[in-house]
């Protein structure tokens, strides 16, 4: 594996790219990750001047895209000062006020959350290259972590139904991944989960969510795009986008992707 060395204002890090294989998020596409040396152990600053250009943590790897010919994980962010909830999340908001949030560290985890992210994988993810769970991999996923890191749960009085693991940031938090009680699907949880994450950074006055790659020719990823507005990040620079997008021009967006941004996109993004 060869040494690698993005353009960035973190050079003095040492990164590695990884050969090509099967693209994660698209059929019969290839894709390569350039990652932070493991070794390196980084500070909540580092991971934050990371996240904003464009990488992402999972377990003790930080990560980004590189691929030839596509540039479709495009990561984004809430802008929580000025987000608005549309009708779909006031209503999963609403429905999901009996319950309680609580934040612990991570490296807090037993038992109780391992079965809960067991359920969850065995019944809503039986097809992804999580399945089949175990321990290990909960521990080594979302347990284990190169920076400061907690869960946002949820309880409905003494059951614990969702939890979200997150990354501390300095100008917010990551949402790294949440699972939640299968049984409890009338809830939309996973909505709720992030509608929580927002207000949690608001408490805190900082200034974003970061909801990890949005690709628009994945259909299971453009859930993101609906808290608006949203920003991602193109050509190293954050976009901002005010309104909800439709399915053709998402479409498009994938489209152009591929090549260059069409310039009537600009009327909208900032």
């Amino acid at each position: 594996m060869n040494s690698y060395h993005p353009k960035s204002l973190l050079n003095d890090l040492q990164y590695y790219i990884t050969p090509p294989h099967d693209c994660s998020y698209l059929p019969d596409k290839s894709a390569r990750m350039v990652f932070l040396d493991p070794a390196h152990k980084i500070d909540v600053v580092t991971l934050s001047e990371l996240s904003r250009t464009g990488f992402r943590r999972s377990g003790d790897f930080v990560y980004r895209p590189e691929c030839h010919l596509c540039r479709q994980c495009l990561s984004c962010r809430v802008p929580v000062s000025s987000f608005q909830m549309n009708s779909i999340q006031k209503k999963a908001w609403k429905r999901n006020q009996d319950l309680i949030m609580k934040i612990i560290p991570t490296h807090q985890a037993n038992m109780q959350h391992y079965q809960l992210y067991e359920r969850y994988i065995n019944e809503r993810h039986s097809d992804g290259d999580m399945f089949p769970p175990s321990f290990d991999q909960f521990e080594k996923f979302l347990v284990h972590s190169c920076s400061n890191s907690f869960f946002l749960e949820l309880w409905k009085d003494d059951q614990l139904i969702s939890v979200s693991t997150c990354d501390v940031l300095d100008d917010g938090i990551s949402a790294v991944y949440t699972f939640f009680d299968p049984k409890e699907s009338r809830r939309s949880l996973g909505v709720f989960a992030i509608l929580k994450q927002i207000e949690y950074v608001q408490s805190i006055a900082q200034s974003y969510v970061y909801l990890g790659y949005w690709v628009p020719h994945s259909s299971k990823m453009n859930y993101k795009v609906q808290y608006s507005p949203f920003e991602f990040l193109l050509d190293g620079q954050w976009r901002r986008i005010n309104r909800s997008l439709d399915a053709e021009e998402i479409q498009h967006l994938g489209d152009m992707l591929m090549t260059t941004l069409p310039s009537g996109w600009n009327d909208f993004i900032k």
